[in-house]
């Protein structure tokens, strides 16, 4: 029973190095050709496997294709942290690579799919900005332009949220000079939009239960003037109205 045991041992062994063997003497062109031939059917797990046998092949007029398309596959499958170091290595080896642009771009979106809700913590959001605004700056007419100008400015009004989301706690704290902070930094932006409004309506609030007329009216005069019809300039008017 034992030397069976050892003669399967040494058979699953010897079997082992055979595939290990084999697969490191597959000529590079064989492991490209699947590593597409998984991509194209959307198997990025076992694509990924072939190209990083490619990319460590570093003299290789494969390896910058195969290095691209290992980033690919890691961001298709959801692995932006991954792609991200890809893209980054694509560019620092390969800077003339013919979709170095397209890895600018994918480092932005990797970043972008990252971010997370206005509540919680942006840094992968003001990352994605970064990555975009350097992408516009290198290629300023490239295919993605549009596309990074979209995402910068929602992402841009996701920090407007978060602000607006801390101001708006801290009213209902009573903690009136904290909300203030955080909406005038809403309001320095110069938006015309609901968040601006929202801001608004909430400062000329705070002036009202500070009695400082002054402020309050110079906010109603806000609202009427970008927001005469809605219903927050006309709870203003009457709150106004009322105190003083």
């Amino acid at each position: 029973m034992r030397r069976l045991l050892l003669v399967l041992l040494t058979a699953v062994t010897l079997f082992g190095c055979s595939i290990g063997k084999s697969k490191s003497q597959m000529p590079i062109e064989k492991r490209i050709e699947l590593g597409d031939h998984y991509y194209e059917r959307g198997r990025y797990n076992k694509a990924a496997d072939h190209y990083i046998e490619v990319v460590f092949e570093r003299s290789s007029n494969y390896t910058p294709i195969a290095q691209f398309r290992l980033g690919e596959c890691h961001f298709n499958l959801g692995r932006y942290t991954d792609a991200i170091f890809e893209y980054q290595e694509l560019i620092r080896l390969f800077p003339e690579f013919k979709d170095v642009s397209v890895a600018y771009y994918r480092i932005g979106e990797a970043h972008y799919q990252k971010s997370l809700k206005p509540q919680y913590t942006q840094e992968d959001g003001h990352l994605a900005i970064q990555a975009f605004e350097v992408y516009l700056d290198r290629f300023p007419y490239g295919d993605k332009r549009e596309s990074a100008l979209e995402a910068i400015q929602e992402l841009q009004y996701k920090f407007i949220e978060k602000n607006y989301n801390n101001g708006y706690i801290y009213y209902r704290l009573y903690d009136y000079s904290a909300a203030l902070m955080y909406f005038d930094e809403i309001l320095e932006l110069g938006n015309r939009n609901e968040l601006d409004k929202k801001t608004r309506y909430y400062e000329a609030r705070i002036y009202v239960k500070r009695r400082d007329q002054e402020n309050a009216l110079s906010m109603l005069k806000s609202l009427k003037e970008y927001y005469p019809e809605s219903k927050e300039t006309q709870k203003i008017e009457r709150l106004y109205d009322k105190i003083f």
